[in-house]
Formats: structure tokens, sequence, C-alpha cells
């Protein structure tokens, strides 16, 4: 390892645990865990509907630098979801339709880039789930230094390789794969909860009680 890079194997996916939370909503599970995680900020730029469930190749780069990115492809197998920590820096663009369609070669099944991207339309186009900070055509550096598989931040959430990645329309969570299960479960449960409670609404019998008691325990009513 030199001074200012680092490179380290892919963490297997945890095949269980994915399979348990494809499909799932993010803002659900995140909801049922507490709260507490997902990323901010990080929008997917595809015009369409998308979701994306799988395990996390990570990536931590220097802002506007893309070579490590470009060596993580090397690495990716299929299942994998490529997150990159660019420092948030939104001022050139870290990856675009060829260095997607070498991800998408190679099996990956989505990208998340605490940075910006370019050729948006390739990624509607190709139906190639990405998520991302911004969007600028200015092209990166190519000079490092960065680390692949260590434990990056993107948009105030931490990432550990091996991770679950889920991801929709509203953003992504990341899930260590221990939490997995109980997350699916959880969230599973939730969803049965919340489609109960809009059948009750269309069928005008939804308790709006709780909304009275609640302020009526601060002292509004």
């Amino acid at each position: 390892m030199t001074h200012g890079y680092a490179i380290h194997p892919r963490k297997e996916a945890h095949k269980e645990g994915i399979a348990a939370l494809t499909g799932l909503a993010t803002s659900v599970v995140s909801d049922v865990l507490g709260r507490t995680i997902g990323a901010v900020g990080i929008l997917p730029v595809n015009k369409s509907p998308v979701s994306v469930c799988g395990n996390a190749v990570t990536v931590c780069v220097r802002s506007g630098d893309n070579l490590m990115i470009h060596k993580a492809l090397q690495i990716l197998r299929p299942g994998d979801v490529l997150v990159v920590d660019g420092g948030g820096d939104v001022s050139r663009a870290l990856f675009g339709e060829i260095m997607m369609t070498v991800a998408k070669s190679r099996g990956a099944i989505g990208a998340v880039f605490d940075a910006a991207i370019r050729d948006v339309d390739a990624f509607e186009r190709h139906q190639f789930p990405c998520w991302a900070r911004g969007v600028n055509m200015r092209g990166p550096y190519k000079d490092g230094p960065g680390s692949i598989n260590t434990s990056i931040s993107i948009g105030g959430m931490t990432v550990n390789p091996g991770d679950i990645i889920l991801g929709d329309s509203d953003g992504i969570i990341a899930l260590p794969p221990e939490l997995a299960l109980e997350g699916a479960l959880l969230g599973k449960e939730k969803e049965l909860t919340e489609r109960n409670t809009i059948q009750s609404i269309l069928d005008d019998q939804y308790d709006y009680a709780w909304i009275d008691i609640s302020l009526k325990q601060k002292g509004v009513l």
C-alpha cells in the first residue's frame, strides 16, 4: 500500500439479507430501524422509478478525481453496487456513460455518488440505477489518491464494504448484513400496517384521535 492509496478485496454479498430486503421501501426500513439510516441529499438521476438491493463496493476519492473508481470497476461482480465518497464535491463529474457501461458489463446493478455524474440520459436509456449529489458536464482529474473497500461516508451515512445497499426513488440506505433480516422482518410488518391504514382512510374509518391525544400531552389542547 502506497501512502494515500489503499486497495482491499471486495466483501462477498450477504445473499440471504439481500433477498429478504429486495422490494422493500427505503423509507419503511429506515423508519423501523430508528430513522437514523439514510443518505441526505443523494437522489436518483433516472427519470423513471428506480430500485436496487445489492452488495456495496466502496470507493473514496479526492474531490474531482476518479482514478480509483476506474480501478474499482475491475473488481465489480454481479449484484454489486458501486458506492463512491467524493466528498460531496459537484464541481466535476466522476462517472458517466463509458464507466457506467463498464460497471454494467461486469454485473453491477447500480451506483451511488456523493459527488456529481454526467451523461444522465444514458442512465435512463440503459435503465441503470444511479444516485448522485449533482450533475456536471465537466470531466474529472485522473491522478488519485483514493481507497477501495474501506469505510466511507456519503450524505452523512456510513457505508462499509459488504453492506447491503437498498435504494429507490426516495434515496439510499445502507445496512450492515447483521441487521438485514431484522430490518426486512420489521419492514414487512410496517408495510402491512401502512396498507391497512391507507385502506381505513379510503373506507372513511381512519382514527384521528391520536393527534389530539398527542397535543393534549404537550399541553396544547
